[in-house]
């Protein structure tokens, strides 16, 4: 069943991380995923998958999903928080459709409820057609970067993404 999409303006790029599995550009096996803040306070995600990503033949592995769920919810609280992260406590995924190998995904994620120390949130996957393949809620503690990462991020693991992205997306 697809979902009805409308179009949302997107407001800035989110940084990238050297090796994150998710979006990491010098990591080899890692999804390159490119985020985006949406004017409604949402983010989302666009990427595709590879070989390295397969669990069954010409599937994504539960796990990769999983994954980028995680990262697209965790990473909402920064559309208006840049200096927030988010670490997971709780993540619970429904896998609804199987998730073909090499072709263009999409994950939205946004903030469903926040405090001063935690956030929850949910996020969907979805097919090229807008398509709903897999959805999660999750539950995260709300911690500035040094408290995450010895020492925080050097602009060299956390810098800006040179992937130009669109005016506007389908979310």
């Amino acid at each position: 069943m697809a979902r009805e999409r409308e179009l949302k303006r997107v407001i800035s790029q989110q940084n990238i991380a050297s090796m994150c599995l998710v979006c990491g550009d010098r990591n080899q096996f890692g999804l390159h995923a490119h985020f985006y803040n949406l004017e409604d306070g949402s983010i989302c995600a666009d990427f595709c998958t590879t070989k390295e990503h397969q669990s069954y033949p010409g599937r994504v592995h539960g796990g990769v999903i999983s994954a980028i769920l995680d990262e697209a919810i965790g990473r909402a609280v920064q559309n208006d928080q840049p200096d927030i992260w988010g670490v997971t406590m709780e993540l619970n995924v429904r896998f609804r459709k199987p998730v073909p190998i090499g072709v263009p995904l999409r994950v939205l994620g946004r903030v469903d409820k926040q405090t001063s120390r935690i956030f929850d949130g949910s996020g969907e996957l979805l097919l090229e057609d807008g398509t709903v393949a897999a959805e999660a809620t999750a539950r995260y503690a709300s911690l500035p970067v040094e408290a995450i990462a010895q020492g925080g991020l050097s602009d060299d693991e956390w810098h800006s993404d040179p992937w130009q992205g669109p005016e506007s997306v389908l979310a």
